[in-house]
């Protein structure tokens, strides 16, 4: 993610609802007034896929939705990009209202700003790796040559140099999603939409494409909306996460604020197994200074699982130094032992 001094607001989406069905007015209506997704299907017909959801999205964050089946995730994201229309609700790009502009307008926004990434890859088979990656151009008439150039750099960097005269059939199907993902930066979008686009995959493949991905963000800092099933994947990949259930969001935060806090007992069950010595760092467990001096200082962003063999090398607390070098706490081994024994 970008510095703090850099960031703005890229997507915002504001009381979004989305309701399958004939009755949608009758159905919100009783939604609003606490009644269940079971409930208002039985009494309308309708099923509420999406309920009152807001969200801001800054530029370069990657922000994770994650839920189980039928929490609402894929068909939020679909609202997002305007692959499907929103029941009521606005999703402002760039201070732009997608749901108030027209359909020619909408349709320069999905070609200029937008890209989206699925778990099925969706190449034209009958045409190369160079040719798919460049699709999103060739859609916008960009001359031959000068899309064809930029596809060639995007298949570098997804790491596809060499495979550019091949077809989709010839490549495994962590190289597709390769493909994929450089048809989608190929454009250049504003915003990128991946809907739990590694799931099908084996793990080891899994695990490469999001290393992959964590390395192009860090490179290209593109505002990522990233749909997951896996919390794992969630904490790899997020700077926020949104655990999403029956269409609502019980809670957005951090991975290490989803840990230490979870708002409910639905976000608890997530976060239980999760080892908590990998994924909180050092200023998530920091306290201020204390008056014994510390006999080494680590960055706040080190992992507290790193901070062990130190803490047993000497009974004296670690300093935490920030991002200009200067102390902004201590961690000592009661801090860690603490967090430890949460995990068991």
């Amino acid at each position: 993610m970008t510095d703090g001094a850099e960031r703005a607001t890229c997507l915002e989406v504001d009381g979004v609802w989305k309701v399958f069905g004939p009755h949608a007015d009758r159905a919100i209506e009783q939604s609003r007034g606490g009644a269940s997704r079971a409930e208002v299907l039985a009494e309308t017909g309708c099923t509420i896929g999406v309920k009152d959801v807001s969200m801001s999205v800054e530029r370069g964050e990657t922000f994770v939705v994650m839920g189980l089946s039928g929490s609402g995730k894929s068909t939020l994201v679909r609202c997002i990009a305007q692959l499907t229309t929103p029941t009521l609700g606005h999703v402002w790009l760039d201070g732009d209202d997608l749901t108030a502009i027209d359909e020619d307008a909408l349709r320069e926004v999905r070609r200029q700003k937008l890209s989206m990434v699925f778990q099925h890859f969706g190449l034209f088979p009958h045409r190369t790796v160079i040719d798919n990656a460049a699709y999103g151009l060739e859609v916008q008439k960009i001359p031959k040559a000068e899309r064809l150039e930029r596809a060639a750099q995007v298949l570098i960097e997804v790491g596809l140099e060499g495979y550019e005269l091949h077809y989709p059939g010839q490549l495994s199907g962590g190289m597709q999603q390769r493909v994929g993902l450089a048809r989608a930066l190929t454009v250049d979008p504003e915003i990128l939409f991946f809907d739990e686009p590694f799931s099908a995959l084996d793990p080891l493949i899994r695990r490469d494409m999001q290393d992959q991905l964590l390395d192009l963000q860090s490179e290209l800092q593109r505002t990522i909306v990233f749909i997951t099933h896996d919390f794992s994947e969630a904490i790899k990949l997020g700077d926020r996460i949104a655990i999403m259930k029956d269409g609502v969001f019980d809670q957005i935060g951090t991975a290490s604020e989803l840990i230490t806090s979870p708002a409910t007992d639905y976000v608890a069950e997530f976060t239980e197994d999760v080892p908590k010595i990998k994924v909180l760092t050092a200023g998530d467990v920091l306290a201020l200074a204390s008056s014994v001096s510390p006999w080494r200082t680590v960055g706040r962003d080190d992992s507290v699982e790193s901070l062990l063999p130190l803490l047993l090398q000497d009974d004296r607390p670690l300093g935490i130094t920030g991002t200009d070098g200067a102390t902004v706490g201590v961690v000592d081994r009661d801090a860690v032992t603490a967090i430890l024994q949460a995990s068991r």
